[in-house]
């Protein structure tokens, strides 16, 4: 398949999960349980979480088109999966079950992956390894968040 090819395929998935993960999150954000929670200082508003997840998918789209054309594409594909349902079920259980700690097991795992994929193909991405860089990023910002949480309330 052609990298643009690749790149809207992508792009049609990690929107899809964007849209799947606000599904089962249901109203968590503007939820009375959310908003009663006390939240972190640096806790950004919510205008930022949806440019910022905007931002992430497109540049992740990018991001993994280039992966793909590696030779390891099953190693690669295994990850993505496993970074996907992270992702989408990170939503589920903190926002709509309220399992704050397991919420925080579950980002944790997902900034390890998506860490472990940065670094693991770093060499052989190149520049290109700077696309993932605000995934990583914005990844370590939730976890904290989701930390903050769980410990002060």
């Amino acid at each position: 398949m052609k990298k643009y090819q690749l790149v809207i395929l992508f792009l049609v998935i990690n929107f899809a999960a964007l849209g799947i993960g606000s599904w089962f999150m249901g109203n968590g954000p503007s939820s009375s349980w959310y908003l009663e929670q006390n939240k972190a200082p640096w806790t950004p508003p919510g205008w930022v979480f949806g440019a910022a997840w905007t931002t992430i998918m497109i540049c992740f789209s990018f991001y993994m088109a280039h992966l793909l054309q590696l030779k390891k594409q099953t190693l690669v594909l295994s990850l993505f999966t496993v970074q996907f349902l992270l992702n989408v079920s990170w939503n589920y259980v903190f926002f709509n079950q309220h399992l704050v700690a397991l919420g925080l097991i579950n980002i944790v795992l997902l900034t390890l992956v998506v860490t472990y994929v940065l670094f693991r193909f770093k060499d052989a991405l190149k520049t290109k390894t700077w696309l993932l860089v605000p995934y990583a990023v914005w990844l370590l910002i939730a976890t904290s968040l989701n930390a903050y949480i769980l410990f002060n309330n």
